[in-house]
């Protein structure tokens, strides 16, 4: 161990693994080192005992779930945009030849008490029992509007710059009502909160056009995809990858102390007496606890159930937003399934989350009304965990932090971090214009 690398990479969350194996890529002499026995860090996956002695202090689940081994249960589940950025990074390394994915069989969204499948097109908007007659045609327009916005080519543009046009404005231009705005924002364009109304309408409506792109890809009834047997193989398959590179892992190394010198820069690695030295440290937050802030916590329920989620036209794999307003809280609430299709648990069993950023103590009472969404459930666990992001500057000490993974069930936020990490470690953007073909969901 005793020698000197580009970078050092601590912990095998998935931040932390695609970053290595982008970095390997690139031809860097990369160390990844995680104090577990086992690949994933918070994004880890687990099975049937694991998942017990995490959450209930024994190792003996009920013999009526199966197999132990046949779960693969992520604790941070999250689906992939089917064009999206993460995607994109994934062909860009070719680690998709490790992988094997699966299309999403819904993405539904909860208004007025009940859950609708999201609209996505100009079709789709005429069908929706979301809107009333009038406010179909409307939605309509602006979906046309969207589907045909080029972004340099004025001519689609209908004269206003969404680079200066909030999407406030651009809404009140189609007459958009307060329910159909919810809806498209959250479920559509997938923010988080209200604040993108006053912002600039360009990253809407670039959103909005990912959402149709991405459902157009797999002809499914999402525009999400998934991995066979959970994210669990994404770790695994970029350590794989950073290998081919050149990279070296390493599992179960205690401690993994940062060494900085005089001037407060980054030197070195040290485990088990052994130091390794290098020019950068790349970490998830609790490896350098001193140089993060806790900025919120997510609270959330896992459910082992045996039934799809009600009200979703027996989806096997769906995702279900509950926007704020919905709920009258400050942020959404997210339903994540997924089942025996995708290889994360036996035949007739199926792995529920309900996830959303805490606003109080308890995660029984506040994530209810996801939780009443999923019919009768077989277990159910509660937790509640800290998110941490980085308060360094990583230009005086070269250290590069990861913020902790948030409530939402889709990747467009985590890939979005890792990117901005990229460049700040290299300097370079990361170049995304790939063949998207090269990446095809498994086949049935």
């Amino acid at each position: 161990m005793d020698e000197e690398y580009d970078v050092i990479v601590l912990g095998t969350g998935l931040k932390e693994c695609i970053l290595s194996g982008l970095l390997s890529v690139d031809g860097l002499k990369v160390l990844h080192m995680d104090r577990n026995d086992y690949y994933g860090g918070e994004s880890t996956s687990l099975n049937l005992v694991q998942l017990w002695k995490r959450f209930r202090g024994s190792d003996k689940p009920p013999a009526h779930l199966g197999s132990s081994r046949d779960y693969n249960v992520d604790m941070i589940p999250k689906f992939m945009m089917a064009n999206g950025t993460l995607v994109r990074v994934l062909i860009h390394t070719d680690v998709t030849k490790y992988l094997y994915f699966k299309a999403v069989d819904g993405s539904y969204v909860y208004n007025k008490g009940k859950v609708h499948k999201v609209p996505a097109t100009d079709m789709e908007a005429l069908k929706s029992p979301l809107m009333g007659i009038f406010e179909k045609r409307r939605a309509r327009k602006f979906f046309i509007y969207v589907q045909d916005y080029v972004e340099n080519d004025p001519k689609t543009h209908e004269g206003m710059d969404l680079t200066r046009v909030t999407t406030k404005e651009l809404i009140a231009k189609y007459g958009l009502d307060d329910n159909t705005v919810d809806f498209i924002g959250h479920a559509l364009a997938l923010h988080r909160d209200d604040r993108y109304l006053d912002e600039p309408a360009l990253d809407t409506v670039k959103r909005m056009k990912l959402y149709s792109e991405s459902l157009a890809r797999f002809q499914g009834g999402s525009p999400y995809i998934y991995p066979l047997y959970g994210l669990g193989e994404l770790p695994q398959a970029f350590a794989r990858l950073s290998a081919v590179y050149g990279g070296t892992y390493m599992l179960n190394k205690p401690e993994c102390k940062v060494e900085f010198n005089e001037e407060g820069k980054v030197i070195g690695v040290t485990s088990e007496g052994e130091t390794a030295r290098c020019k950068k440290v790349v970490c998830d937050p609790s490896y350098l606890p001193n140089k993060v802030r806790k900025v919120g916590r997510v609270a959330r329920a896992i459910c082992i159930m045996s039934h799809p989620i009600p009200n979703t036209t027996d989806s096997h794999s769906v995702q279900v937003i509950l926007p704020q307003k919905q709920l009258g809280r400050r942020s959404d609430m997210y339903l994540f399934c997924c089942s025996y299709s995708h290889n994360v648990a036996p035949k007739g069993k199926f792995i529920a989350f309900v996830s959303t950023e805490a606003e109080t103590d308890q995660p029984e009472i506040e994530l209810k009304p996801g939780i009443d969404l999923l019919g009768p459930v077989d277990e159910i666990f509660f937790d509640i965990y800290d998110r941490y992001e980085p308060v360094n500057e990583p230009d005086l000490d070269n250290c590069f932090i990861s913020n902790s993974y948030d409530a939402t069930t889709h990747f467009e936020s985590t890939v979005m971090d890792v990117l901005n990490m990229y460049t700040m470690i290299t300097e370079k953007v990361l170049d995304l214009s790939v063949d998207l073909s090269a990446a095809s969901a498994a086949e049935e």
